[in-house]
């Protein structure tokens, strides 16, 4: 008997696709194809979930290594580091994914709205991302999400916007939605590691301190350090650097930049410094990198999709 997420893969398989993201007219909608395995790559997901109709992918989210596939979504709450790769992908049989960006802000307004409240299990902060398997009132909301290509512009607006609070709604309260809502309360409670988070990303260019850091978000430089890599594995100086390598990556896979350009760029003063680091964090030197990832049109970074 036919599934939903048959008919998920089956409405997908009528878009012409590219190798790689490819947007929706739903800007928070997007149609993901790989067609070939990729190397382990290190990337930041964003606030996002992202459903696998087809294919499998592997992912190290802290300590652990985790394998999912076809009807597993990966949910994100914050901008996380992970590493991570898609597997066993061909022509014939690509990997499929189906992406939805999140924000906070939105969730803490389903969870209100809906009266939806938990109460912590415990006081440790949480990794904020997970993944869970779908049910089949998620996958009819993707199906819906789709039934609206073609559809006039108000009406996508307005429809997708409904749709997407129900697929938050659903996340919530659906098998996983435990996970959901533990991560979702945790980062209320841990909003100064956002804050942190928002005031790396806008500084990552500069030289700072990790004192600078704790005074942006109010918080003491030991409760930073700890309650920082609780949820995202990493320290705040680490995930400068890794802000900072991923842009310099991007720069250059994109024709913007040469390899010293590219340093000085992103904050390096020193390019040997920065080949050292880029090597350490890609596994090969820059140019090396980058020629390999073009004639194997490896993605920039792994993502959520």
């Amino acid at each position: 008997m036919k599934t939903k997420l048959d008919h998920l893969l089956h409405m997908v398989a009528s878009i012409p696709l590219e190798e790689g993201r490819n947007q929706t007219a739903i800007p928070f909608f997007s149609l993901v194809r790989r067609n070939r395995p990729t190397p382990f790559m290190p990337g930041v997901l964003t606030p996002s979930f992202c459903l696998i109709l087809q294919g499998t992918k592997k992912l190290h989210l802290g300590q652990d290594a985790i394998i999912y596939g076809a009807g597993d979504y990966l949910a994100s709450l914050i901008d996380m580091p992970v590493s991570g790769q898609v597997v066993g992908a061909t022509r014939q049989t690509p990997h499929i994914g189906l992406r939805i960006d999140l924000t906070a802000e939105e969730i803490a307004a389903v969870m209100g709205e809906a009266g939806i409240s938990v109460k912590p299990i415990d006081k440790k902060p949480n990794l904020a991302a997970y993944v869970g398997k779908s049910d089949e009132h998620l996958q009819s909301l993707f199906i819906r999400l789709l039934e609206l290509r073609g559809k006039p512009e108000s009406e996508v607006r307005f429809l997708s916007s409904l749709i997407k609070r129900e697929m938050i709604f659903r996340l919530l309260t659906g098998d996983y939605g435990h996970f959901f809502v533990q991560r979702a309360f945790m980062n209320q409670q841990n909003e100064g590691i956002g804050q942190a988070i928002e005031w790396i990303k806008t500084h990552y260019k500069r030289t700072f301190t990790i004192e600078e850091v704790a005074r942006s978000s109010n918080m003491s430089v030991s409760g930073l350090h700890h309650k920082f890599k609780a949820v995202t594995t990493i320290a705040p100086l680490q995930y400068q650097k890794q802000l900072r390598l991923q842009e310099a990556r991007r720069l250059l896979l994109n024709g913007f930049a040469n390899a010293t350009t590219a340093a000085l760029e992103v904050g390096y003063e020193s390019p040997a410094q920065f080949s050292r680091e880029y090597r350490r964090l890609f596994g090969r030197p820059p140019l090396q990198d980058i020629k390999a990832s073009r004639s194997l049109a490896v993605p920039e970074a792994f993502e959520n999709s």
